[in-house]
């Protein structure tokens, strides 16, 4: 049984990654981020999820979760079912994964809706602040 969890645990690990700054400004990229945005979203990823694709949020005030790289919330935006749902119709286990499809197109239904402004790791670090230099994420 130990060695199952083990292994368990391992596989579950190696679903997930770490963007470092020019590794995430690259993979917006290819998720089709506006270029004259992307210093914004990479400022409000380092500072919600520090990169992490599989970042889970504490629980809220509100009973709520935020969930992935950009940390989306599962009150309005995924489900914590195993059927997707919600306004990005999406499960909340989707947003985990290394392959952030998902995650990127649910961060865009969200910003066309509300700006950086739904996110307060943009409005605390990044609104009207010196945002990340990308200059050399080619």
């Amino acid at each position: 049984m130990y060695k199952f969890v083990v292994f368990a645990l391992v596989v579950v690990a190696c679903l997930a990654r770490e963007l470092k700054r020019c590794p995430l400004v690259r993979e917006l990229r290819a998720q089709g981020f506006p270029e004259d945005k992307l210093r914004d979203w990479t400022c409000l990823v380092e500072n919600e999820s520090s990169g992490r694709t599989d970042a889970k949020g504490t629980v809220n005030k509100n009973g709520s979760r935020d969930y992935g790289l950009f940390q989306i919330n599962d009150k309005y935006w995924c489900s914590n079912t195993t059927t997707p749902g919600k306004d990005c119709n999406v499960t909340c286990a989707d947003l985990l994964t290394d392959d952030i499809t998902k995650a990127s197109t649910c961060a865009k239904i969200i910003f066309k809706r509300h700006g950086f402004r739904a996110w307060y790791g943009w409005l605390n670090h990044c609104d009207g602040k010196p945002l990340p230099d990308i200059s050399e994420c080619y």
